[in-house]
């Protein structure tokens, strides 16, 4: 609440003070205040929460939880590996095991196990878990469930085992904690290590059906290929028999490699072109033969056996002539004998060489021959090659369908048969490592926790209920917000009072109330220029806040003081101040209002105070129309000139016009103002009454202040000494 309200100076002016001009409270400051002051709702908040959770632990039903530990990992081995069947795996691959986590929660699982266990025909399950329902599907006969509805009841036995199932991994490893709570150890036992089981059976089974997916579509897309494969293959032979086009079967090389199909025409075309080249090399070497004999000086007749045979008997008969020739005549009969057996030699080896000649010949003209049948049929075959060529681009356009059918079904076959392998001899990726065990204790309540949470929930709830009740609370708390909230100086605070009566606290100069209006008086004399206003009324906002008691102890200091004191009871309607004294009120303020000037009359002396008194008289049906006269202003300078000092105990502003009447009429105005007993609203309200009828507002006093209760929570700067006496100082100031 960020407020100004308007005072005057002690020069009569205006001064406009408020809490966004006073300096602000550290936040930790006055939050510590706050709590200070708030303590015992805190502590009874506290308390109430830590009884509560007490009593929470000791009516909740004891759980167990069960727990077992998973590895998963990210991928199993095959035994028989397979090229594309097994994939790569990734130490990091967070997608994976989210995915796993997942199917680790996963309703069919949950159902699964919830029918392995039969637990969805039994009353207890649904009981232990507190589950009750309406539905016909859970109505009992004869303590069993009727048969319909068992669907119904699955689906709900899963959600049941899906909300008390707690799925946990280790951070930076392969392993899952697997726990689940029950009322029944050995039931949460059950349960997760059936749950681990058909995990691990699901698991299985999805990867088993995964292989059988692909076996069927496999099967299904041979059986297509197949088929297309026959009918290309029947297409391929029956355009060759049409066309008579007959290939030899390709072979097969030594790498493994198969080598394109040959036509006949192809292979032949081959085989009489190799025996052309051939027989054209064997007619130019016979060519060459020929062109080298003749005279019998050939060089096939050199090397002719018989030929050389010839020569070399010539070459003796011709020596062992021309040796008889040395001595006889060639007429000597001997050496015609020689003479003609040379001869002879050389008719047979002139026949010889005549056949050699005949040979190279004939072989030369075999050898043209040859070449010239074999070239015809070359050109003949050539013919016929172009020819089949042409027939045979069909041919070829089918065999490579034929050949493209033939890869795609070798290979989904090959494909086909790996799927199987490895489908049927893959190693699980998921091990239980630490299967579960019955608990021995139950996992919760545990009262130690719930208490030490109770506490701190308390805690926190009782500081949020006593900020709540701070900023609900609009009374004056401490001294300092007089001037910080309302904008008036403080002029003191008075302590409040249990087992002692104002007027006795008053008569007793020892007592705390005494040290707090002297603190008051000694603050009033720095409020004008001659010290304490020679006219001074005090008011409050309501009855009942401490104005009289105030305006009785200024009253009674001042006397004490040396100065002539005389305290008028302005309060005509509810008057207190005859009752305080003891004095009769039969005549008084009222009776000089109405007219009355007899003064003397109306002064009582108050021996034990020691000052005089002027009592508001019989209560009059119109004071504010009494007040309204000149007669109050005529009063007050009266009394003046009898008196140093004129202290009014004026009427509460709120409400009523008497309290503006007579603080217009006075030199200076006493705000007093109950601590913790008002809101500042209000307060605020009667000072703007105050100041819109031009009263000159000296300060406030905060009465009933309790030091215990203040937001510094000790004596503070106005104790006066009676944060010494808090045991006394709880009762009440008279209004």
């Amino acid at each position: 609440m960020n407020m100004s309200y308007p005072t005057r100076s002690a020069a009569g002016g205006a001064v406009l003070t408020g809490r966004g001009e006073q300096e602000q409270i550290p936040a930790i400051r006055r939050y510590l205040r706050i709590l200070n002051r708030r303590k015992w709702v805190i502590a009874g908040t506290t308390f109430a929460c830590v009884i509560l959770g007490l009593v929470a632990t000791l009516l909740i039903t004891p759980k167990y939880t069960a727990k077992t530990t998973l590895e998963i990992s990210r991928e199993s081995n095959n035994i028989a590996p397979v090229q594309g069947v097994e994939r790569e795996t990734g130490a990091a691959d967070q997608e994976f095991y989210q995915t796993q986590y997942g199917l680790l929660r996963s309703r069919i699982l949950a159902e699964r196990v919830a029918t392995e266990l039969k637990l969805v025909d039994d009353p207890k399950f649904y009981e232990m878990f507190g589950y009750t329902s309406q539905r016909p599907a859970f109505n009992i006969i004869s303590g069993r469930f009727t048969p319909g509805g068992r669907g119904d009841r699955l689906r709900v036995a899963g959600e049941i085992l899906l909300d008390h199932i707690s799925v946990t991994p280790t951070r930076l490893s392969r392993l899952v904690d697997i726990s689940f709570v029950s009322p029944d150890p050995i039931f949460s036992t059950r349960v997760v290590n059936a749950w681990t089981t058909n995990f691990i059976k699901v698991s299985l089974e999805r990867r088993y059906q995964a292989t059988s997916y692909a076996r069927n579509f496999l099967e299904t897309r041979l059986e297509q290929l197949r088929q297309r494969l026959e009918t290309s293959e029947r297409q391929l032979v029956g355009y060759a028999s049409q066309q008579r086009l007959i290939n030899l079967p390709a072979a097969q090389a030594a790498g493994g490699t198969q080598t394109v199909e040959r036509s006949l025409v192809a292979d032949d075309l081959a085989s009489l072109n190799g025996a052309l080249a051939q027989a054209r090399a064997t007619r130019i070497d016979a060519e060459a033969k020929l062109q080298q004999s003749g005279g019998g000086t050939a060089v096939e007749a050199l090397r002719n056996d018989a030929i050389n045979t010839l020569r070399a008997r010539r070459a003796i008969v011709a020596s062992d002539y021309q040796k008889l020739l040395v001595q006889f005549e060639p007429q000597y009969p001997a050496a015609q004998a020689l003479k003609s057996q040379l001869d002879q030699i050389d008719r047979s080896i002139a026949r010889e060489e005549q056949r050699v000649s005949g040979s190279i010949q004939g072989e030369y003209r075999q050898a043209v021959e040859r070449e010239q049948l074999l070239e015809a049929r070359v050109n003949g075959l050539k013919d016929s090659f172009l020819d089949q060529r042409r027939r045979a681009i069909q041919y070829n356009i089918y065999q490579r369908e034929v050949d493209t059918n033939r890869q795609l079904y070798d290979g989904l076959l090959q494909r086909y048969k790996e799927i199987g392998i490895a489908g049927g001899v893959g190693i699980n990726n998921v091990a239980v490592v630490d299967p579960a065990d019955p608990p021995l204790k139950p996992s919760s309540p545990r009262l130690a926790l719930n208490l030490a949470l109770a506490l701190l929930a308390g805690l926190g709830l009782g500081a949020l209920i006593a900020l709540l009740l701070e900023q609900a609370d609009e009374a004056i708390a401490d001294p300092e917000e007089m001037q910080r909230i309302l904008g008036l100086p403080l002029l003191g605070a008075i302590p409040k009072l249990l087992d002692e009566e104002p007027r006795t606290a008053i008569l007793d100069r020892k007592s705390s109330l005494v040290d707090a209006y002297l603190s008051v008086q000694a603050n009033l004399q720095f409020t004008t220029e001659h010290g304490v206003p020679r006219s001074l009324a005090i008011t409050s906002t309501r009855p009942a806040e401490g104005k009289s008691t105030t305006a009785l102890a200024l009253a009674a200091l001042l006397a004490r003081a040396q100065r002539r004191v005389v305290l008028v009871d302005g309060d005509m309607r509810s008057p207190s101040m005859h009752s305080l004294i003891g004095v009769s009120h039969d005549n008084g303020l009222s009776n000089y209002l109405a007219g009355s000037d007899e003064i003397d009359a109306m002064l009582h002396h108050a021996e034990k105070f020691g000052f005089a008194i002027m009592t508001s008289g019989p209560l009059p049906p119109n004071a504010a129309e009494l007040l309204t006269s000149s007669r109050l202003q005529k009063l007050l300078g009266e009394l003046l000139e009898r008196f140093d000092h004129v202290v009014i105990d004026s009427p509460p502003v709120m409400g009523l016009a008497d309290a503006p009447l007579i603080a217009s009429r006075v030199e200076g105005v006493i705000y007093a103002v109950e601590s913790h007993g008002i809101r500042a609203s209000l307060v605020a309200t009667g000072i703007n009454r105050l100041v819109s009828a031009n009263a000159h507002i000296i300060g406030g006093v905060l009465t009933k202040f309790e030091a215990r209760r203040s937001m510094t929570g000790y004596g503070y700067d106005y104790g006066y000494g009676y944060g010494r006496d808090d045991t006394r100082s709880s009762g009440g100031l008279a209004g």
